[in-house]
C-alpha cells in the first residue's frame, strides 16, 4: 500500500485519539531490503552515531546527506502534505500561532532560513541486546510535530524483541505506554514532542517520547522520516 493509498481519515482520527497510527505496507519487501542495504554505503550519509557513546542506548544510526536517496525523498515529500493539515489542527488546538505550509519544499526553506540546514532522515540498525532509550527528535526551534518510522525487517524472522514503544506523559498523572505492532514495510506516524488531548475543560498538552525495546536475537533496520531539518 503506497502513501497515496493509505486510509488517511482513519490515520487522522487515530493520531487525535492516541498520538500515533500505523501506515500498513508503506514499503514493499523489496523496497525494504533495498533501503536496509544502504546502511553500509559511505557516500550517502553525513554522520554515524553509536548510541552507547552518548547514553542513547545500544545500536547505531546514520543520517543521510543531501541529496537524499530518491525513495527517501519521495516518502518525505509525499507524506508531508497529508500530515500538514493534521499538524496545523494540532497547532490551533494548542493555541500556537505557527502554521505549516502545504508543500514540504516550502517548509524546508523555512527551516533553512532559521539555520536548520542539515537533513534528518536516517537509517537505524540494531543487533542482539541493542535498544533505543525513550527520546524526542528535536533539532532546533523549527519542529514539525509528526514523524514516520518504517520497519525494514520482519519481526519473528529477522529479529525478536525490539518493539517500537511510545510513552505519553499526562499532566499530574503517571505516564502511559503503548507498544505499536508493526510488520516489515509498515510505517508508524507519531507525535514528535507534544500533542493535544481533549479534556473536560478543553484541550491540554501531553508530551510523548518513543524508543525501541531490547532486541533478543537477529538484526533490525528502521528508516526514519523526520520532516524538519537540524541546526
Amino acid at each position: 500500500m503506497t502513501e497515496q493509498a493509505q486510509d488517511w481519515p482513519r490515520i487522522a482520527v487515530e493520531l487525535d485519539e492516541q498520538g500515533w497510527a500505523v501506515l500498513p505496507g508503506l514499503l514493499d519487501p523489496a523496497a525494504c531490503d533495498a533501503a536496509a542495504t544502504l546502511y553500509d554505503r559511505e557516500d550517502i550519509f553525513r554522520s554515524r552515531v553509536v548510541m552507547a557513546r552518548h547514553g542513547f542506548g545500544r545500536g547505531e544510526y546514520r543520517y543521510f546527506s543531501y541529496p537524499l536517496p530518491k525513495k527517501v525523498e519521495r516518502l518525505r515529500t509525499t507524506l508531508y502534505p497529508r500530515l500538514a493539515p493534521i499538524a496545523n489542527g494540532w497547532q490551533a488546538r494548542l493555541g500556537l500561532e505557527a502554521r505549516f505550509p502545504d508543500q514540504h519544499a516550502d517548509y524546508i526553506a523555512r527551516c533553512h532560513a532559521a539555520g536548520q540546514v542539515r537533513p534528518t532522515p536516517l537509517l537505524l540498525r540494531y543487533g542482539p541486546g541493542d535498544y533505543n532509550c525513550l527520546h524526542q527528535d528535536l533539532y532546533g526551534a523549527e519542529v514539525f510535530p509528526l514523524q514516520v518510522a518504517v520497519l525494514l525487517s520482519q519481526p519473528g524472522a529477522d529479529f525478536t524483541g525490539g518493539e517500537f514503544v511510545l510513552t505519553e506523559q499526562r499532566p499530574r498523572m503517571q505516564s502511559r505506554v503503548a507498544v505499536v505492532p508493526l510488520a516489515k514495510g509498515d510505517g508508524v506516524v507519531f507525535a514528535v514532542n507534544s500533542r493535544p488531548v481533549k479534556g473536560t475543560r478543553g484541550d491540554y498538552q501531553v508530551k510523548m517520547r518513543h524508543g525501541i525495546s531490547r532486541l533478543a536475537t537477529g538484526q533490525r533496520h528502521t528508516l526514519g522520516i523526520i520532516f524538519h531539518d537540524a541546526a
